[in-house]
């Protein structure tokens, strides 16, 4: 007695994708040296062409370096990219 083995057991099983993870923009410090306005939101980056979309948010990474006196609002920072962007008078506002 038996059979065929059924074929959703015969093929394997792979990963998980989670339906509920966001997926955010990353944006370095030296992308934002060409900003246009001192005001940088997610909208202004996609005006500017520095990112073509925003999907969940943005989040801003150190890496490079910032020229100029910004203030950033973004979802999330890394702590160097908040001091490097203090540093030079700027703001890092969380939305």
């Amino acid at each position: 007695e038996g059979g065929q083995t059924p074929l959703y057991r015969r093929l394997p099983k792979r990963g998980f994708t989670n339906i509920h993870a966001k997926n955010y923009t990353e944006v370095t410090l030296t992308m934002l040296n060409k900003a246009s306005t001192e005001e940088v939101t997610a909208e202004s980056l996609i005006n500017d062409g520095i990112i073509s979309k925003a999907n969940d948010g943005i989040v801003i990474i150190a890496t490079g370096k910032l020229d100029k006196k910004l203030t950033v609002k973004a979802v999330r920072f890394t702590k160097a990219a908040i001091e490097k962007i203090e540093a030079l008078g700027g703001k890092a506002e969380v939305i």
